[in-house]
């Protein structure tokens, strides 16, 4: 099997979750008997230290976080990597800079997610997703070539807030309620599917509203990893 280089930190808990889901992958995957060779292999570089991105694009402060993402995919390549994926949806405003820095294939989470909405119907996704998302412009490209109008909150102040606070450590159970709330306001201004499109939000997928028809990016950017890993198991 090929090794996935991964460009986490970004943050701890959610680089964590994609490995996890990795893992899961496998063990789901129907065979009678799993080993430990049968796993996806992972080169992960788990670095907090970069810059933050909601500093650098909402707030328009602090260093820019494109040299340390370069570098870290060089550090990755040098590790024996053969391709690189990145499990931060905003930090794939600087997926460029990534596939700069070196000459191995990037596993795009983005074009993923985008391809996948558009294969299951989705025409109106409800964003669950930090501000900064919609600020650069991460997803306009892939989802009007797909036909995707996007569904923004009208009050983005919740939503920044509710990642602030699982970046902070807050207790996840804490948080349910806010997200719960979130998924529901999104369906009320016309989403027909939410789409989960920040990874720190990835950790509370189980508080969705029940009935609601959901994507999470990072499933997808998983599905990806495992296909070029080897034989896919799964898919998003």
């Amino acid at each position: 099997m090929r090794p996935v280089g991964i460009l986490g930190g970004m943050g701890p808990e959610a680089t964590l979750l994609l490995m996890q889901k990795c893992i899961a992958l496998v063990t789901a995957s129907g065979r009678d008997t799993v080993d430990d060779a049968d796993h996806i292999p992972l080169i992960v570089h788990q670095n907090p230290q970069v810059p933050s991105r909601i500093a650098r694009l909402i707030d328009g402060h602090g260093p820019d976080p494109a040299p340390v993402l370069a570098q870290m995919a060089r550090d990755l390549a040098h590790a024996g990597a053969q391709a690189l994926a990145m499990p931060c949806n905003t930090a794939h405003h600087y997926a460029d800079v990534v596939r700069a820095a070196t000459d191995l294939p990037f596993l795009d989470m983005i074009t993923a997610t985008a391809d996948h909405l558009a294969a299951t119907g989705v025409k109106r996704p409800g964003m669950l997703a930090s501000p900064a998302v919609r600020l650069v412009s991460v997803f306009d490209a892939a989802f009007e070539a797909r036909g995707l109008t996007p569904i923004w909150f009208a009050d983005e102040v919740p939503v920044l807030a509710l990642i602030r606070a699982v970046k902070a450590g807050k207790p996840l159970t804490e948080l349910c309620p806010q997200m719960m709330a979130l998924g529901q306001a999104a369906l009320d201004q016309g989403a027909d599917h939410l789409l989960v499109a920040c990874t720190e939000l990835s950790l509370l997928t189980d508080s969705l509203p029940a009935t609601a028809l959901w994507t999470d990016s990072l499933d997808c950017l998983t599905a990806q990893i495992a296909a070029f890993a080897g034989p896919p198991v799964s898919s998003c």
